[in-house]
Formats: C-alpha cells, sequence, structure tokens
C-alpha cells in the first residue's frame, strides 16, 4: 500500500512539474506565427525556390504532366507543430502556354520530406 502511494506521488510530481515547464508563461508566451499563415518575404530564397520545383515535380509524376517550373510569384507558410505548411503560387509553362498555380506543400525539414497537398490552376 506505501508503495503504490509514493508511485502515485512521484507520477503527480513529474505531471505537475512537466505541465508547470510547458505552460505558455514559462516559455515566453503565446507564439502568434504558429498555426497562422505568414507571408514568405523573398520568394527568391532558394528553399522557397526548392518547394516549388518540387511541388511542380511531384504533379507531373502524380498526373503524367510535363509543366515546367519558372518560379514562386508569391507565398505564405505556416507552421503546425513539427510540420511546415507553404503555400504558393507558381509559374509553369505548359508547353508554350504559361500559367499560375497554387500548391500547398507540408514539409517535414529535419527529415528532408515533403508531399503535395494541392495544385490547381488560378
Amino acid at each position: 500500500m506505501r508503495a503504490n502511494s509514493l508511485v502515485l506521488l512521484l507520477l503527480a510530481s513529474i505531471f505537475i512539474i512537466l505541465a508547470h515547464l510547458c505552460s505558455a508563461s514559462r516559455l515566453g508566451g503565446y507564439d502568434p506565427k504558429l498555426g497562422t499563415w505568414t507571408p514568405v518575404k523573398n520568394t527568391s530564397d532558394p528553399h522557397i525556390v526548392e518547394i516549388g520545383e518540387f511541388a511542380v515535380s511531384a504533379y507531373n509524376r502524380i498526373t503524367n504532366s510535363k509543366l515546367e517550373f519558372c518560379r514562386v510569384i508569391k507565398g505564405e507558410t505556416m507552421q503546425i507543430v513539427v510540420v511546415n505548411l507553404y503555400k504558393l503560387v507558381i509559374e509553369a509553362k505548359d508547353g508554350d502556354k504559361v500559367g499560375n498555380y497554387e500548391a500547398i506543400v507540408w514539409e517535414k525539414a529535419w527529415k528532408k520530406l515533403g508531399r503535395l497537398v494541392n495544385f490547381k490552376l488560378v
């Protein structure tokens, strides 16, 4: 009985300590950028361009298309816990025809893993 009480007390203490350490006030407050779209300031940033190229390449693979990436026109990014979402407007060519496409890509950067969520003509 005494051993069970000590284990429960220890678990409750650990829970309280962890809750205290994880509270927003101890971590400097709520990050307003977490979970909201933030504009991409530099669409020529190599990483943003890489995400745009990945989106076109993934779309081509999925649909058996032959779009050619031109550039990222504008974009937004959102961080959700450990995943970054990118919503980009991409200029791409289909033969002689140039069009703008909205691509949504999620990325786990530390794993070099990305996935095309949506790709449509805008």
